[in-house]
C-alpha cells in the first residue's frame, strides 16, 4: 500500500516541510553525488549513524560493512554528529523519493498544527530518538544507518494522534494490477506500524531497513506531539475546516 494523498487541508503553505524536502534533495545531489559510485558509499559511511562508532565499541579506522563483502572507511566525522547528518543522507533514488513523498503527504498537516519553528524541533527530535533506538538495540552494529524515515516516522506518529479519522487515499499493487482505496489514517498508519514491529523482530544484522528506528520515531512522535502541538492553530483549523 502506498499513500498518495489525504483529505486534510492546511491553513498555511507548509514552508518547513518544503524546506526539509529541498534540503534532502540538495544533500543527495551535492553531498552524495546523486548516487554516483564512490561518492555515495563514502557519504553513507562517513555521515551515517554507525552504532559501533557511536558507543565506542569499534576502533577508529575499522572497516565498515555496507553489504555482502563490501566495506568502506567511516572517516573522521564526529560520531555524535552523524545522528543529525544521517537524517539527510539516503541510500538510493527510491529511498529518497519514497521518504520525501511520505514527508509531503503527512508533514504539511503536522507543521500546520505545531507552527513552523516547533515543527523543525519536533522533526529533528523524532529523528534523534529514532537513530538512538536502533543504535541502543544493536550497539555493536557496524552497518551505517541513513535516511529521513526515522524523523518522518515521528511525523506519522503525530498524525495518527491528531488526525486518526482523516481519509487517506492509497495505491494498492496486486501484481500487474493497480487499484485505489480510501481508508482512515489510523488504519493505514496502524498497519504500517505493525509491519515495522514485525520487520524489526525478523531483521538480521545486514544492510537494509532500520525497522526499530521507525518504531522509535513513530512512538516518539505520538508522545512529543502533545507538548509541541499548538492549541491555537488546532482551534483555527477546527473553525475553518470542521465548523460546528
Amino acid at each position: 500500500m502506498f499513500p498518495y494523498k489525504d483529505e486534510n487541508p492546511t491553513l498555511r503553505v507548509p514552508v518547513v516541510t518544503v524546506a526539509l524536502i529541498a534540503a534532502n534533495l540538495l544533500a543527495w545531489i551535492l553531498v552524495q553525488g546523486a548516487g554516483s559510485e564512490g561518492v555515495l558509499e563514502q557519504s553513507v559511511c562517513g555521515l551515517g549513524v554507525i552504532p559501533a562508532r557511536l558507543f565506542g565499541t569499534v576502533a577508529a579506522g575499522a572497516p565498515i560493512r555496507l553489504g555482502q563483502n563490501l566495506y568502506c572507511d567511516a572517516g573522521s566525522f564526529p560520531a555524535w554528529a552523524t545522528i543529525l547528518t544521517s537524517m539527510f543522507m539516503h541510500g538510493g533514488w527510491l529511498h529518497l523519493l519514497g521518504n520525501m513523498w511520505f514527508l509531503w503527504v503527512f508533514g504539511n498537516n503536522i507543521e500546520d498544527s505545531t507552527g513552523r519553528f516547533r515543527f523543525v524541533a519536533f522533526y529533528l527530535l523524532c529523528g534523534i530518538v529514532a537513530a538512538l533506538t536502533q543504535s541502543v538495540l544493536n550497539p555493536g552494529s557496524r552497518v551505517p544507518m541513513v535516511g529521513a524515515s526515522g524523523a518522518i516516522s515521528g511525523v506519522m506518529g503525530a498524525y495518527v494522534v491528531l488526525f486518526p479519522k482523516v481519509r487517506v487515499h492509497m495505491l494498492i499493487f496486486l501484481g500487474f494490477y493497480i487499484t485505489t482505496i480510501v481508508v482512515p489514517a489510523y488504519l493505514m498508519l496502524g498497519y504500517w506500524f505493525l509491519l515495522q514491529i514485525l520487520g524489526g523482530g525478523l531483521a538480521k544484522e545486514m544492510g537494509g531497513t532500520a525497522f526499530w528506528a521507525h518504531v522509535g520515531g513513530f512512538a516518539a512522535g505520538m508522545v512529543l506531539v502533545f507538548p509541541f502541538r499548538s492549541r491555537a492553530l488546532l482551534e483555527r483549523r477546527a473553525a475553518n475546516f470542521y465548523p460546528p
